[in-house]
């Protein structure tokens, strides 16, 4: 039988080699067939303590662990900040600049500096 394996954000890291895993699906209620966002916290082992809140990973299905944990992280995919910008797409710009500055801070927000004239 083929192990589970499930994709789900990081919201714990707190613990040492565990972290806790939200698995959000969506299930049609019975009566009134509208949709409805569930979500699963699953206690996850990650070896290297690589993971963040806030990440991306894949965990699969495993043996007891410990009295909670059983499941294993098998990959990040990615990662979020708290403006909803995904890591991967922090790339420096081509060429470089001499402040080093991403694509994002050469672009710029609006209202991120009072002193503009762009707000």
């Amino acid at each position: 039988m083929p192990k589970k394996v499930f994709v789900g954000e990081v919201i714990s890291d707190r613990m040492d080699k565990t972290v806790t895993v939200a698995v959000t699906r969506m299930v049609k209620h019975p009566r009134y067939k509208k949709y409805i966002k569930r979500t699963t916290k699953l206690k996850a082992h990650d070896e290297d303590n690589a993971c963040r809140v806030g990440d991306i990973v894949k965990v699969i299905e495993s043996r007891p662990l410990s009295k909670t944990k059983r499941w294993i992280v098998i990959e990040r995919i990615g990662s979020r900040l708290p403006g909803g910008v995904d890591i991967k797409d922090e790339v420096p710009l081509e060429g470089g600049t001499p402040e080093g500055q991403t694509v994002q801070e050469q672009e710029g927000v609006k209202g991120d500096d009072p002193d503009s004239d762009n707000a």
